[in-house]
């Protein structure tokens, strides 16, 4: 019997696919293990990395750990080989402009940031969102403490209308900000 790579749930609760989260870490793996970094596994894809759920399946809470874990070590790697190949200096500069590209959206009133949803359709709630870009400011303008994890772990309750936030695009924003806060660590 082959090694489980994470710990399953019961037979009768909902987990990640594990032939499928094999399938990625093995790929991860090896990817992980060459010089340089296949464009497939930068930290965004990583992050974009989505498994079925079964019945006795992983643990997503162990799987979505390690994901966390494997998007670090490509940033690092990533941080590093640019470093190695460019200095230091052009990679914070880099770090820089792509920082600077999230400010606009940082500069609009709460309540205003990102599009409201559709109709009678749900979003994130506006007020819970913003706390968050407060902070992503409060780190860009005034070097506050904000990790990467702090962000991915952001939750946000549901609202409709006007003081809620259509969902895809906070998740691309909040995306791009983790790229920065992995850049920066």
């Amino acid at each position: 019997m082959a090694e489980l790579l994470f710990p399953k749930v019961g037979p009768m609760r909902l987990g990640y696919d594990r032939e499928d989260v094999d399938e990625f870490f093995d790929k991860a793996r090896a990817a992980y293990e060459q010089p340089g970094i296949p464009e497939a596994f930068a930290p965004f894809d990583v992050r974009r990395a989505s498994f079925d759920l079964k019945h006795g399946g992983y643990s997503t809470v162990a799987v979505d750990s390690a994901l966390d874990r494997l998007e670090s070590a490509f940033a690092t790697r990533i941080r590093e080989r640019y470093a190695k190949e460019h200095g230091p200096d052009a990679w914070m500069r880099d770090l820089a402009d792509r920082a600077q590209a999230l400010y606009p959206r940082l500069r609009r009133p709460e309540g205003e940031r990102f599009a409201h949803p559709s109709g009678m359709h749900k979003g994130y709630d506006a007020r819970d969102v913003d706390m968050i870009l407060d902070r992503l400011v409060a780190f860009f303008d005034a070097g506050k403490p904000l990790t990467p994890d702090e962000v991915r772990g952001a939750t946000f309750g549901s609202r409709r209308g006007k003081k809620a936030y259509s969902e895809r695009v906070v998740d691309v924003y909040l995306a791009r900000a983790v790229d920065i806060l992995l850049g920066a660590q």
